[in-house]
């Protein structure tokens, strides 16, 4: 059994009756161009899938659609048999075209496929956490989630999945989710400069449900990327770390998911989250999102 890390920044939050670090690691750039196909350097993805684990952490958020199966066999071929702190959170409802698209795929049929398919490629019996993706690549959009949710449900009913999750939700699509199974993450577009989800992430702290954001530097103009850089330059820390740390300060609920093909890099980002800003630094940094 691995133990939890005392020096990973954020402490540990519980995914239902799964305890995970609130610092984790998203696996998406570990494959390759455009998040298709091998890694040009698949050792040193296996090492980064290495170091995040003896680093401590213990969440590790991927999706078969990268590559496609490409990273989720990484993780497999890095990690198996898995630590038993580790948990994996994958997601479903997208594919991959020709192009390098994702097309949505959330009929029932494709959600159950799409959970064999992490099941086999990540060599589980059981998938910790399965995010149903919504919307498109411009973002959530409206409309009812009930039958890729409830083929998800039902499938959590066989012993497949522990537990349940959305992705690039809107607050409507998170109540119905909530109404048809109970959920332990929402995951979403969210930083300093993109913070539309303020009141659902303290609707979900209340209720005890993790709110991950992706694309912690995403979507900044350029006049917030220069507020940003000048704040991480007066504390002598990366616009990434400032970033990452604010998140941790913003809410207990949040956990995040940043990723890297860098060993170094992960190194970096884990020691930059555990930065503590100060009452004025976070005034400062507030404005960014004014």
């Amino acid at each position: 059994m691995s133990t939890l890390s005392p020096s990973l920044p954020g402490g540990t939050w519980s995914l239902g009756d799964l305890t995970v670090t609130r610092f984790g690691y998203g696996a998406m750039q570990l494959a390759g161009p455009g998040v298709m196909g091998p890694p040009a350097d698949p050792d040193g993805a296996r090492a980064v899938l290495r170091e995040a684990v003896a680093l401590g952490i213990t969440h590790i958020d991927t999706a078969d659609a990268y590559g496609p199966h490409f990273t989720n066999r990484l993780i497999r071929e890095a990690l198996h048999p898995y630590p038993g702190a580790l948990h994996i959170v994958t997601k479903v409802g997208a594919t991959r075209d020709a192009n390098g698209g994702w097309p949505p795929a959330r009929e029932p049929d494709a959600v159950r496929r799409a959970v064999h398919e992490n099941l086999e490629n990540l060599g589980l019996e059981a998938l910790d956490v399965v995010n149903l993706r919504l919307g498109d690549a411009t973002g959530p959009q409206p409309g009812s989630l009930a039958e890729p949710f409830e083929a998800l449900a039902d499938l959590q009913r066989q012993g497949l999945i522990r537990h349940l999750g959305v992705s690039n939700a809107t607050s409507e699509q998170v109540a119905e989710a909530r109404g048809i199974a109970p959920i332990v993450c929402v995951q979403n577009l969210y930083n300093l400069a993109y913070r539309q989800d303020d009141e659902l992430i303290d609707a979900l702290a209340a209720a005890g449900i993790a709110y991950v954001p992706f694309f912690p530097l995403g979507g900044f103009s350029p006049l917030q990327s220069s507020a940003l850089s000048a704040v991480a330059t007066r504390l002598g820390a990366t616009p990434m770390s400032i970033a990452l740390a604010w998140l941790l300060q913003r809410s207990p609920n949040i956990l995040l998911i940043p990723g890297t093909s860098s060993v170094a890099h992960l190194r970096e980002n884990a020691a930059g989250a555990g930065l503590v800003l100060s009452d004025e630094d976070l005034a400062e940094l507030e404005k960014i999102g004014g």
